[in-house]
């Protein structure tokens, strides 16, 4: 597919999701409440990390302009490494264990190595999330700081709302944090 092609996609894509966000219509699963908090004031969240292995790089295509326009600063890290997906999702998992970013976004062919090969990095929690109920779950009940997507398995408009959504959704914590520190605790004794 020509670049040119894939930028109309893309200006295709973020005008659907704007016109549907100023329509109030983007619920795109029955089992998700929509989000309607402006970036940033939901949680404080502005820089992300991101970063795409080959068979993601369409579904990064995607997701960069749309969450640019929203505010975010982005750390594309797909350069670093050889491009394989582990070396993609090291990268994004040490820029948010380092405090250099506040959440990262890999995808991936299916996002099931890129979870796995973050969930390595000390203090990294990723979610390989699949529909919104994974992504809103993530969030609200495991404190998820990077998201793992599928790209292939999505079209380019619901992985901008999955990313959305997910970067808004705040923590509750409250019961929750007792089950979150004891991951911590697993991850401090190994």
């Amino acid at each position: 597919m020509a670049d040119v092609d894939i930028e109309k996609i893309v200006q295709s894509v973020v005008e659907t999701i704007r016109a549907r966000q100023a329509a109030g219509a983007l619920d795109l699963s029955p089992d998700t409440t929509v989000r309607t908090q402006p970036v940033n004031q939901r949680d404080d969240v502005k820089r992300v990390a991101i970063g795409a292995d080959v068979k993601g790089q369409a579904g990064k295509a995607a997701i960069l302009p749309y969450l640019e326009s929203l505010g975010y600063r982005l750390t594309d890290v797909s350069g670093e490494g050889d491009g394989d997906f582990a070396d993609v999702a090291v990268a994004v998992a040490r820029k948010v264990a380092s405090g250099d970013c506040d959440r990262g976004i890999v995808i991936g062919a299916d996002g099931i190595g890129a979870s796995i090969v973050c969930n390595k990095v000390s203090g990294i929690r990723a979610a390989l999330c699949y529909d919104m109920r994974s992504v809103v779950n993530s969030r609200e009940h495991w404190n998820a700081n990077v998201l793992a997507l599928g790209g292939p398995f999505h079209n380019g408009g619901e992985l901008c709302e999955m990313a959305r959504v997910w970067l808004e959704c705040r923590f509750p914590s409250g019961e929750r944090w007792a089950t979150v520190n004891k991951m911590k605790a697993v991850d401090r004794s190994h």
